[in-house]
């Protein structure tokens, strides 16, 4: 593994049934890359998510991060090794407020114990008003820092997909993993979608790998772009290669037109 390879997937497959869901899937990943993961419905793009995750472990092949296999741990564990995700279908915790979703997210960095919760000493006392102080500092990119006492189901749908990317920021990951974050937002909203998601990989030293169906949006803010098909790679490359690869044009229009 190279210094800069920050994720490693050697052909890596699972099986649901008589439907290989994944067949024989590999990927690398630069630390500090943009990748996209696009394909028709039913290509598989979450279950390769779900595999990085650890929602599913792979039946075959292997998953490292940072030269350190990952395939066989369990999602807690993987999310203390950096890696965090957004859904294709927001999972906020939509009666607790804006801040307290974002104070989730840090819950796995905690240092203190159940008695010093009891007893609310002063490193508790210290340490709930340092990841205060960090939820709100997220909320700004956003805007959200004067929603935060909301509750975060009262949020415009596409603030709660903003609320999200932060929650999943609240973690600390190496790899961020966007589900479709563009789904259901305005062009205005994806066009500062996408100038946010190049700010946060600079600002947190991120590497992200997003599924989107909007492929104005891909083929504009991905570096690299991976294509699957029922399962199969069956391509990558730069985000022009892709646009004119007769199998990713036919994959998705049946026709040899470009996809732009």
């Amino acid at each position: 593994m190279s210094n800069n390879k920050l994720l490693e997937i050697k052909e890596i497959s699972i099986q649901f049934g008589g439907l290989k869901a994944v067949d024989r899937f590999s990927m690398d990943l630069e630390s500090g890359e943009l990748a996209g993961l696009i394909g028709p419905n039913g290509a598989g793009k979450t279950t390769v998510f779900n595999l990085l995750t650890g929602v599913y472990s792979p039946q075959t092949g292997s998953i490292d991060l940072e030269g350190q296999p990952i395939h066989r741990k369990k999602t807690f564990e993987i999310s203390r090794l950096g890696i965090a995700r957004t859904f294709q279908n927001i999972r906020l915790f939509k009666d607790l407020s804006v801040l307290d979703n974002i104070l989730l997210g840090q819950h796995h960095r905690t240092q203190y114990g159940i008695w010093q919760v009891v007893l609310q000493t002063p490193g508790f006392q210290r340490e709930e008003a340092q990841k205060k102080e960090e939820a709100l500092e997220l909320l700004k990119i956003f805007n959200l820092e004067k929603k935060q006492s909301a509750p975060a189901g009262a949020l415009p749908y596409g603030e709660q997909r903003k609320l999200e990317i932060l929650r999943a920021l609240a973690t600390k990951p190496k790899l961020l993993l966007l589900d479709e974050p563009a789904a259901g937002m305005n062009h205005s909203e994806t066009t500062g979608l996408m100038e946010i998601i190049s700010m946060i990989r600079e600002r947190f030293n991120l590497t992200i790998l997003l599924i989107e169906h909007d492929m104005k949006f891909v083929m504009k803010i991905c570096e690299k772009i991976h294509v699957l098909d029922h399962g199969v790679k069956i391509a990558e490359g730069i985000p022009s290669y892709i646009q004119n690869h007769a199998e990713v044009i036919k994959a998705y229009l049946g026709t040899d037109e470009e996809l732009h």
